[in-house]
């Protein structure tokens, strides 16, 4: 849009582009809550054609039901993905604990001898700052601290966010690495590669982002979970996330996520007329 429009300005340009507004008092409540851009701009390429003009029998209500549909499965991801966070955190707690004790363990040399020294410097300095910043915030940060002088991994890895974690398990010793990815008979370097597209998955779930179409130029080698798939480049697509999910995850935890997904698939079906449900699917990943 190169000049202003009010809501109903937007709907009538919707309109003008042929696509169908069943119900515009409920269109207007709807772009009034969750805005034009978030709803529209961000979901409709899957309903437009190559020339970029939207299929034929395009309804508002389905570009919407897209955007709920990745609305709700970014909850679902949210859920477990944090339910990984807490078993890796749990797994980082116990090795370095048990290799480098509870006190001083945030040394260089107990970390991979073949990383960069900067960014193992930087992850220091990173968790050094997480722990200043949380000394009034957390009551467990401020009691180690002022009891013992020190804060213990299995303290520490609470207030790390994914991303520093994942961060710093790709900076352990390869040992150590390897003592958490056999857990789930993987290999340390598919088990880093993972949790950095993890990171990126939980973040954009926890935000405004699309996940549906998540596309990821770091790469999992995923043959080690899949042989059998392929993809066209590569590229991480939500599919992949998904088996990566289902390996880390306990079976019932798993269970969980996949039933839930797929009745959201299923809800989305149900509303979408003018495009397949393979259509979205595919650029998911499914039968890539």
């Amino acid at each position: 849009m190169k000049e202003y429009k009010n809501n109903k300005e937007l709907i009538e340009y919707l309109i003008s582009k042929n696509v169908t507004v069943n119900n515009i008092e409920q269109a207007l409540e709807n772009i009034e809550q969750y805005s034009y851009y978030s709803i529209v701009n961000s979901y409709k390429f899957v309903f437009k054609d190559e020339e970029n003009n939207y299929k034929p029998n395009v309804t508002f209500e389905e570009i919407l039901a897209l955007y709920e549909f990745d609305k709700n499965i970014k909850a679902i991801f949210l859920k477990y993905t944090l339910e990984i966070e807490v078993i890796i955190k749990s797994l980082m707690a116990n090795i370095i604990a048990e290799q480098y004790g509870v006190e001083n363990y945030l040394k260089l040399e107990n970390f991979d001898e073949q990383a960069n020294e900067e960014f193992k410097n930087n992850l220091i300095e990173c968790v050094n700052k997480e722990i200043e910043d949380n000394y009034k915030k957390h009551s467990a940060i401020k009691h180690y601290k002022d009891t013992y002088g020190f804060i213990p991994p299995f303290v520490l890895t609470k207030i790390l966010t994914f991303g520093v974690i994942s961060r710093y398990y790709g900076l352990l010793k390869q040992a150590d690495r390897q003592a958490i990815s056999k857990r789930f008979k993987l290999s340390d370097k598919l088990l880093k590669q993972i949790l950095v597209n993890l990171t990126m998955v939980r973040n954009i779930s926890a935000h405004s982002d699309r996940l549906f179409c998540f596309c990821s130029k770091y790469y999992i080698s995923f043959k080690e979970i899949d042989e059998e798939y392929h993809t066209k480049g590569n590229f991480t697509n939500l599919y992949m996330i998904i088996k990566c999910m289902q390996v880390l995850l306990k079976k019932d935890k798993f269970d969980e996520f996949e039933d839930l997904f797929n009745k959201e698939v299923e809800n989305l079906k149900e509303k979408i007329n003018s495009i397949d449900i393979n259509d979205i699917l595919k650029i998911m990943g499914f039968n890539a």
